[in-house]
């Protein structure tokens, strides 16, 4: 037992003081994504061994890779990309409809996630309305493919191109 406690201490004063400068712009150390860089993020000594131990208990840090959680996921354009694919999923019907009227308020969430400013609302829907059939070709059109016309739709547009900052991807 002794040599046991001997043996990690040794292991962590080797790893709590090595002293690496690898820099980690995701929001974990050198222990890498889990919820291990939740609880420690980036702080050093020996906290990313602590981290490195809490990551692989049970299914979280599988299930934190797999849904893009506990800094495991993409990066952010493909997260926003992930909500509104998610979203236009979801509501796909209304929004279809509403996409066909030029207004309603999933069209209206749909501009926000787009980044595009209150003001822009009604350009929004009044260019989903204009070119319903470019964006949505038929009743068997995917919700990426919706998505993707529109983007394209968005970044032609002279007013949207400016007003919507969201990411487009």
């Amino acid at each position: 037992m002794k040599k046991y406690l001997i043996g990690s201490a040794i292991l962590f004063t080797l790893v709590a003081f090595s002293g690496t400068a690898i820099a980690h712009p995701a929001g974990y150390g050198d222990a890498g994504c889990g919820p291990g860089s939740l609880v420690y993020g980036k702080k050093r000594d020996g906290a990313q061994l602590l981290a490195a131990m809490m990551d692989p208990t049970g299914s979280m840090h599988s299930t934190a890779i797999t849904f893009g959680t506990s800094n495991c996921g993409a990066d952010k354009l493909s997260r926003k990309q992930q909500e509104r694919e998610t979203f236009a999923s979801i509501n796909y019907n209304s929004l279809v409809k509403e996409m066909a009227a030029g207004e309603g308020e999933n069209l209206d969430s749909l501009a926000s996630m787009y980044g595009c400013s209150r003001d822009s609302y009604g350009d929004f829907g009044s260019v989903t309305q204009e070119n319903f059939g470019i964006i949505v070709k038929d009743e068997n059109t995917s919700t990426k493919d919706m998505l993707g016309s529109l983007e394209q739709q968005i970044s032609g547009h002279a007013v949207l191109s400016k007003t919507c900052t969201g990411a487009i991807g």
